[in-house]
């Protein structure tokens, strides 16, 4: 990459960053402060923690179509502000009402689409992969320090704090945004960043990508149901003090994400995806099921979440590289806008369904409804076909001799490596499906 979009995915990054750590950071702490709110019930709480996840899934879409209308930096300053005026509602809330409210639009800042599609116009076809890399690994290092950070903040300045600096965050977004992110010469619509909803029908009809949506979806639900309990857990079964417990996540992440790293390597370089991806969901199992079982020992705590947190990230790295590998080439950008909806429609499903358990069941339902759902994830996914070890490679039309579409298609499919070749005139960019490890870029030159 050169320094323009260095400068592009840090700055773009770091956007991504405030808005994932305002979202998080409240998640292993919002239980026990919820309790202390006017009408809180655990429905009602389980609701606020996942009603962003609502208004995410709904506008997230919307807002990247409104983007290349309309320009992306206008419609991430109104996310931006949507994000922060939630934040400051549920500062100010008093009533469960009001942080519901507040969560709800936190949500509908969804932003997340259109600062990719705002990357993709800032990255040359043949450097998008790095940058959209570094966006990947700052959301998930993100989430990390949120889940650490969260409980640190509210010994300090407690949950309303948090919602207040979340509101801070937010508006140095908005600096950054104008003052530091470089401004694309032009605004393109990219099928690898974005959804094609004439591709709609045709994705959602693949069982294989299917079998990955749905898998989101139960991840983040079980993320969200065991997070309504875990904090509450910790304090009144297992004995950690609610300003104690970040002393605990701190060491459990930092091991989880040390672990991973080997595991995805495994799963890239040797070709064993299937494996390490079912693998990674039984474990995740194993753990509520541990939970459910012991989580009134603490040795037994520690021990379940070190094994959901080491899955959850291998899940997390692994889950949208499947489904690059998957979808046909130039649908990646429709294949990841229905993933990530599935995702956040996770959260809010999570939320309810895990606050209505907790109400009725306690602690030890929503375990088992956590492990419940695992297992049914896991008897879905044994079932899906190896995956295809392909990448998908973009260079620019006009890097090539042969301009006419048929003749150039027919001439790439020959090629060592290539198995499925789109030219998008429109974008003048031709999308590659390739073998990486038989595919040599260099072998593009003569055409």
């Amino acid at each position: 990459m050169n320094k323009t979009e260095r400068k592009s995915a840090t700055s773009l990054a770091l956007l991504m960053a405030f808005r994932m750590l305002g979202l998080f950071m409240i998640l292993p702490i919002f239980t026990l402060y919820a309790h202390t709110l006017i009408g809180a019930t655990p429905q009602l709480i389980g609701l606020a923690l996942g009603i962003y996840g609502l208004t995410q899934a709904c506008l997230q879409i919307p807002f990247g179509m409104l983007s290349d209308k309309f320009g992306r930096k206008p419609i991430i300053f109104i996310g931006l502000v949507l994000f922060a005026l939630g934040s400051v509602i549920a500062a100010l809330s008093h009533s469960i009402h009001g942080v519901i409210l507040g969560r709800a639009l936190q949500g509908g800042g969804a932003i997340g689409a259109v600062i990719i599609a705002l990357l993709a116009d800032s990255t040359r076809d043949e450097d998008r992969t790095k940058a959209m890399a570094v966006l990947g690994m700052t959301i998930g290092f993100a989430f990390a320090i949120a889940v650490v950070l969260g409980p640190i903040l509210n010994t300090i300045v407690g949950v309303r704090g948090i919602f207040w600096l979340t509101a801070i965050l937010a508006l140095i977004g908005i600096i950054l945004l104008f003052c530091v992110v470089p401004t694309p010469t032009k605004t393109v619509f990219h099928r690898d960043a974005e959804p094609v909803p004439a591709l709609f029908k045709n994705i959602l009809s693949n069982t294989q990508l299917l079998r990955l949506d749905l898998g989101i979806f139960i991840q983040h639900g079980i993320l969200t149901a065991s997070f309504i309990v875990i904090p509450v857990a910790l304090q009144h079964a297992a004995g950690v003090k609610e300003s104690h417990q970040w002393i605990l996540y701190l060491p459990v992440l930092l091991i989880a994400y040390c672990v991973m790293v080997p595991f995805i390597i495994i799963a890239e370089k040797k070709r064993k995806m299937k494996a390490v991806f079912i693998g990674s969901i039984l474990v995740i199992t194993i753990s509520e099921a541990l939970l459910w079982r012991w989580h009134a020992s603490i040795t037994m705590f520690v021990i379940a979440l070190l094994l959901f947190f080491t899955a959850f990230t291998i899940l997390e790295a692994s889950l949208p590289s499947l489904v690059s590998k998957i979808a046909p080439a130039g649908s990646k950008g429709t294949a990841m806008g229905i993933y990530s909806t599935a995702q956040f429609l996770g959260i809010f499903i999570g939320g309810v369904v895990g606050g209505t358990i907790y109400a009725h069941n306690g602690i030890t339902g929503v375990f088992t409804l956590c492990a419940a759902a695992g297992l049914l994830w896991l008897i879905i996914a044994v079932s899906m076909k190896n995956p295809p070890h392909l990448a998908t490679k973009m260079f620019s039309l006009q890097n090539f001799k042969q301009q006419d579409v048929k003749t150039l298609t027919t001439v790439l499919k020959t090629i060592t490596g290539v198995y499925e070749v789109l030219i998008s005139q429109e974008e003048q960019t031709v999308y590659l499906k390739v073998d990486s490890q038989t595919f040599k870029a260099d072998a593009l030159k003569e055409y």
